[in-house]
């Protein structure tokens, strides 16, 4: 599984449209309003590389009210739900 964070850039009187738009998506698992450098950032999971262009070029980019975007690919993944998991010695705590 390939992940990118995408932070998007929208227009601002239709932020709340633009990131239901884009959490319907396939391949975005995620879509989170925030503070700062841009106003949505876009959690996309996909199977191949390829699968990323036309996830955030072929379709997110061309939603409506969208006005840029950065993408950020994962080399890795680091969780603590993962790490507890990895970690764990299967003792119950008795």
């Amino acid at each position: 599984m390939i992940s990118a964070i995408v932070l998007i850039n929208a227009e601002v009187d239709r932020i709340p449209e633009v990131a239901e738009a884009i959490a319907e998506l396939e391949g975005v698992s995620e879509v989170y309003s925030v503070a700062g450098d841009a106003d949505l950032i876009a959690l996309v999971r996909v199977r191949a590389h390829e699968d990323l262009h036309d996830v955030i070029a072929g379709r997110l980019n061309k939603v409506q009210g969208v006005t840029g975007t950065n993408t950020h690919i994962a080399f890795r993944t680091y969780s603590k739900h993962d790490l507890e998991a990895a970690f764990s010695l299967g003792l119950d705590g008795d």
